[in-house]
């Protein structure tokens, strides 16, 4: 009898290993893992998190043909210039999926680890970034790796359902469709009838919750704005026509009207960029539009973003 319940419990206790060693999916992603140890899936992004070992685990969902492009932007500088001295890089085969896992420490103000992962499927490519900050007293190399090679993928989901995911909530969208929504934390809309948009042929508006705290008020906020304007990879030779802060619906905005032109076409644009702030978060919408449809998509764009509620 002895026996019979020692091998009983041995047959428990290996089926919750199994069981605890599925990959989690957070809601609404196609990229899943097993996460370490007391890490949550994150209410900020997509992805895992934990607040009290300052650590967090971020995916980002592209499709397969991003694969390659990804790999050829890895370099050394490159990564350096994204906050990461490299110290060790592995390729890998994860059964039928292929992959790149690079690590190192956080280049920067901000001492810690950071790790860059690319992999690809049948029909997707993943990037997932993990970072520990601080000293050694967060996650080990060896946890944080060993959970990053349990990556899964899985098949698409709807639209519907990575919106309902989404740290926002949307109220009128001014016309405006959601076409995709990326990283968990971001959604893509345009008007018309191309979900693919080549020099601004549409509208484009995008909304984005933070995954960083705000600034503080005044005018660490209006520098906040502009950096984040001149951020952008797409736009060049931005030249503002407003810059404003105000207060609307018990919160402080900063708002931003400026010309542009898109650098790929060399097509003039208009840019609008209006951000809430919250007391520990914010959210950000970009907004362009080519000059002649300016009144009338402005007005639209500020529509959209004032129907915006934080989840709580």
């Amino acid at each position: 009898m002895k026996a019979f319940a020692a091998a009983a419990l041995g047959l428990i206790l290996s089926a919750q290993a199994a069981f605890a060693a599925e990959p989690v999916f957070p809601p609404a992603s196609r990229i899943g893992i097993v996460p370490p140890a007391d890490m949550m899936v994150s209410r900020r992004f997509s992805g895992f998190e934990n607040e009290e070992k300052a650590a967090a685990i971020n995916f980002v969902e592209m499709p397969a043909a991003a694969y390659e492009q990804l790999l050829k932007g890895f370099t050394k500088d490159a990564l350096k210039r994204q906050g990461l001295d490299e110290t060790s890089r592995e390729t890998l085969t994860l059964g039928a999926k292929t992959g790149v896992l690079i690590g190192g420490t956080m280049a920067g103000p901000v001492q810690g680890r950071k790790w860059v992962m690319a992999v690809k499927g049948e029909d997707m490519a993943g990037l997932i970034i993990a970072q520990v900050r601080g000293g050694e007293d967060g996650y080990s190399e060896a946890q944080m790796r060993e959970a990053l090679k349990t990556v899964a993928l899985r098949g698409p989901v709807s639209l519907e359902e990575q919106i309902s995911a989404l740290p926002f909530r949307l109220g009128d969208k001014a016309g405006f469709r959601p076409v995709r929504v990326m990283s968990g934390n971001s959604v893509l809309f345009t008007d018309g009838p191309k979900d693919m948009i080549k020099a601004v042929e549409q509208p484009i508006v995008i909304v984005a919750s933070s995954l960083n705290a705000a600034p503080p008020a005044g005018d660490q906020r209006n520098q906040f704005a502009r950096a984040a304007l001149n951020s952008n990879q797409i736009l060049k030779d931005i030249k503002i026509e407003r810059s404003e802060a105000f207060r609307f619906k018990g919160q402080d905005w900063h708002e931003i009207v400026a010309k542009a032109v898109e650098a790929e076409s060399g097509q003039p644009v208009i840019v609008m960029q209006t951000i809430r702030f919250e007391p520990n978060r914010y959210v950000r919408m970009v907004g362009l539009t080519r000059a002649e449809q300016r009144d009338d998509n402005l007005r639209r764009f500020r529509g959209l973003i004032d129907g915006v509620e934080m989840n709580p």
